[in-house]
Formats: structure tokens, sequence, C-alpha cells
């Protein structure tokens, strides 16, 4: 009998010791993770691989500004330009990936530049993770007033009466709008002349006084001077039109499929903990429903979306998608990494 209680205790004292080690490990676990800083503690850097004052550059500002206030925390704009949007990217992805760098992405340097840069410094897939897709930057074929061309069949009309007479002033024949008017000239089988620029307000200007008269732009670039009507838009290069402009035609409506547009993307740096991307998301959502946003954007020549920013796997479909175009899009043109 004392063998049996003997037993027992020792059993009772087995199982209240199992049961103190459990309450020990999870009052423990949870003082841990009480003990843990809510993010963010510190300044967060937001960089733009572009030039400070451009309209990408005002409008990472105008997020910025409101992410102070829902973050409870400085976001600040760092500008890396150059390098066609390397040198900004790179440094993104050599990041500490731990909350405080985020990256204000451009289509170039996320889709574009893997086919067409050599020995591109990073990898839009492996080196970030995307957090939201903010805007699309239209990409608009515009015109001289005295132009004679109202519409974009009228101009494919034109250029095919008279072969090369036209030009047309693009950003680089392997930058966005250049890549644009090839397409465009290889699908209406016209010949217009091509006039690339490194200085994009200086193209701008020579279509405004009529030295040139065609020229596609960023509608945040010429968004001043077709509402001042100093230029009129021929048609639209993304096939789901402009929200701020709807009476411009996209050129999908002569060519079904045709969709070419800039966007901006923020992504983190690879190994950025999931819960801070979470929450930069959560606060980009925010931020983009803000009235001030959604009335600034179309005044940047920017697009909101009118549904919100989406989920992060919606970024990422997207991101997918726009990778896959570009990919085509450079063969057929023979676009190779230089």
């Amino acid at each position: 009998m004392a063998a049996l209680r003997g037993a027992f205790i020792a059993g009772r004292f087995r199982s209240l010791s199992t049961l103190v080690t459990l309450a020990a490990a999870l009052f423990g676990g949870m003082a841990g993770a009480k003990a843990q800083p809510a993010w963010p503690q510190r300044p967060i850097t937001l960089i733009v691989s572009q030039s400070a004052g451009a309209s990408p550059d005002v409008f990472a500002r105008l997020i910025s500004d409101k992410l102070n206030g829902v973050l409870n925390q400085s976001v600040i704009v760092e500008n890396k330009p150059g390098g066609g949007n390397a040198i900004g990217a790179q440094a993104a992805a050599r990041a500490n990936p731990d909350g405080y760098t985020f990256f204000f992405a451009t289509s170039a340097a996320l889709t574009m530049n893997p086919y067409l840069m050599k020995n591109l410094p990073y990898d839009p897939q492996k080196d970030f993770v995307p957090v939201a897709l903010v805007t699309r930057s239209h990409q608009v074929l515009v015109a001289h007033p005295s132009f004679p061309a109202k519409s974009l069949q009228e101009l494919i009309d034109i250029a095919k009466k008279e072969p090369n007479k036209y030009n047309v002033a693009i950003d680089g024949p392997r930058n966005l709008s250049g890549v644009i008017v090839r397409i465009l000239k290889a699908k209406a089988g016209i010949d217009v002349v091509e006039v690339p620029y490194t200085n994009i307000p200086a193209s701008l200007q020579d279509v405004v006084s009529g030295r040139l008269p065609i020229g596609m732009f960023s509608l945040s670039v010429a968004e001043g001077q077709i509402r001042g009507g100093t230029l009129k838009v021929i048609a639209g290069a993304s096939a789901g039109g402009i929200s701020s402009m709807p009476a411009v035609e996209p050129i999908a409506k002569t060519f079904p499929g045709f969709d070419y547009l800039g966007w901006f993307m923020i992504m983190a740096p690879a190994g950025t903990p999931e819960p801070i991307v979470n929450e930069m998301h959560r606060a980009i959502s925010v931020v983009l429903k803000d009235p001030a946003m959604i009335a600034a954007a179309p005044k940047l020549g920017f697009d909101l979306d009118p549904k919100g920013v989406g989920s992060r796997a919606d970024a990422a479909a997207f991101l997918k998608r726009q990778l896959d175009l570009w990919n085509v899009t450079t063969k057929q043109l023979g676009l190779l990494p230089e």
C-alpha cells in the first residue's frame, strides 16, 4: 500500500511538474512576444529611383506624408536616380530587410530592365516582395493642335499616304514610349520617324511648339498641356482607358489586345518580416483612399484604381503578367539586353 501511495504521489508530482513547465513556456513566450518592439520604431526610408521634382517623386512624397500619420512615424523619401532606375533598385534590393526600407518601384525597374539590361544588379522577383500596386501612369499619343488627325485611324491614314514624313518624339528606342511606338508602327503598318530625347521636357516643348507634330508621353508629363489645350490626345496606350480622361480612346479599340502602361509598385526587400509587409500594405491602402490623394493623382497624370490597391496577391499577379508581356514584346521587336 505504501508503494502504491508513493507511485501515486510521484505521478501527481510529474504531472504538476509538466504543467508548471508548460505554463512557464507559455507565459515566457507571451512575455517574449510582448517584449518585441512594435513596428515602426524609427523613420522609414522610401527609395525613389527618379529625380526629385519629377511627377513620380512628387506622388511618392504625397504618399510618404500621409503614411507619417497612419504609421505614426516619419517616412522619408530618398532619391537615387540614374542607370535606368537600376541604381535605386539595387540600393533597395541590398537594404537590410528589417522593415525600414521600401522601394517606390517603376515598371521599368521591375519589368523592362530584366529584358533590356545585361548584368542587371538585382532580380525583381527574387530580391523584392510586392507590397502594393500604387498607381498607373498612362502613355498617350499626342499631337500639336495643328496636326490634321483627330483619331488614331486618321493618323494612320495620313502616315500611310506620306511614309517617313512625320516625326514622333519618344524617350528612347528602348524606353517605354519608344517601344510602344515601335509596336504601334508594326501593327498599323506605318512609317513615322522616331526622334529620341534624353530630356523629356525638351521633347514635350518641341511638340507643343509644333517643331515635331507627334509625341508619345507619359500622361504625368503631358497632362497640363493637354488640359491647357496646347496638345491634343490622339489615343491612349492602355487597354483599360484613363479614368481621369474617359474621352480618350485606347489604341486597343483599333488594335485589340494593345495594352502598355507605366505603373508604380511599393516593394520590400526580400526577407522583410511578413507582419511588417502586411502592415505597410494596410497603411498604403488607407492612404490611397484619402480624398486628398484621390484629388491629387489625376493632376499629376496618375490613375488610382477606384476599387483600391487590391491585395498583395493581386500585386504579385499583376507583376507576373507584366513580366510575361515584356518577355513577349522584346522578343517580337528583337530587343536584346545591352
